[in-house]
């Protein structure tokens, strides 16, 4: 990038990318599947001049509009979207511009808002493959990658039940300009065409996760109260094998699953 980078604005996030090794394995990680791109949070383009050398429909999402200086060289005018990410009907945006095949999303998360992001994209059913940075923690919550221990968790559960996810590199702070307090990783996401949970479920499923979560280190039946009476928990936990003392984080994604279809038929 020839220009010289702006001010980060800390109210918004930005932290802009630098390592050249980063930026090429999150801007090559779909480019021989993806139809169609569309960058969050793009800032200045760093990302963004490599995802338009792919030469396919790409739009980007950006909230800043001082960045039109560094995006106007590298994107066509009509594809700049100078929107606030929290607040568009992806589905929306997606059909309106035809670019619903195949459709691959780039973002290096605002970690402010990273969370009720990342929702919004599992939700939105034309999204096809994702590759997103997230603050570390945050990242180990969604493919749990750090610790010897695979505890689940909400997010963990919904981004495995409709997609699936790998590390694809973790990125300290000295890769980014300014470096922040935190370090950082990059999550790969390709979306399973039939999960055994509908999306149109997705509201339900994640507040039945919120419940059997929010006491997570604690038996499972504490978090469950509104959904099943103790004697009716236990007899539906052994039809996968579990006790009525097992933690919540202690199950694996397939008994998650399965408990919450059978508390949904009971």
């Amino acid at each position: 990038m020839s220009k010289k980078l702006p001010w980060a604005n800390k109210d918004l996030g930005q932290h802009f990318l630098k390592d050249q090794k980063v930026i090429t394995g999150i801007t090559d990680d779909f480019k021989d599947s993806a139809k169609n791109i569309i960058e969050i949070g793009p800032g200045p383009g760093i990302l963004t001049e490599h995802l338009a050398n792919h030469q396919l429909p790409f739009h980007v999402i950006e909230k800043d509009k001082r960045m039109i200086e560094y995006l106007g060289d590298i994107v066509k005018d009509g594809n700049i979207n100078f929107i606030d990410a929290l607040k568009i009907n992806y589905s929306e945006f997606i059909k309106e511009r035809g670019i619903e095949e195949d459709l691959w999303l780039v973002s290096n998360l605002p970690y402010n808002v990273s969370t009720p992001l990342l929702i919004m994209f599992l939700q939105t059913p034309e999204i096809k493959y994702m590759t997103l940075m997230f603050q570390k923690e945050v990242a180990d919550k969604v493919f749990p990658f750090s610790s010897k221990k695979n505890t689940m968790g909400s997010l963990t559960t919904l981004s495995q039940t409709y997609f699936e996810t790998q590390l694809l590199c973790q990125v300290p702070p000295g890769a980014f300009i300014p470096p922040p307090k935190v370090d950082s990783a990059v999550i790969t996401f390709k979306r399973i065409a039939d999960p055994i949970i509908s999306l149109s479920e997705f509201s339900k499923f994640e507040k039945f996760l919120r419940a059997l979560f929010q006491f997570k280190r604690k038996q499972i039946a504490k978090g469950l109260t509104s959904y099943a009476n103790r004697d009716e928990l236990e007899i539906l936990l052994k039809e996968i094998d579990q006790p009525i003392t097992v933690r919540a984080e202690a199950l694996q994604l397939s008994d998650i699953q399965k408990l919450y279809i059978l508390l949904r038929d009971k």
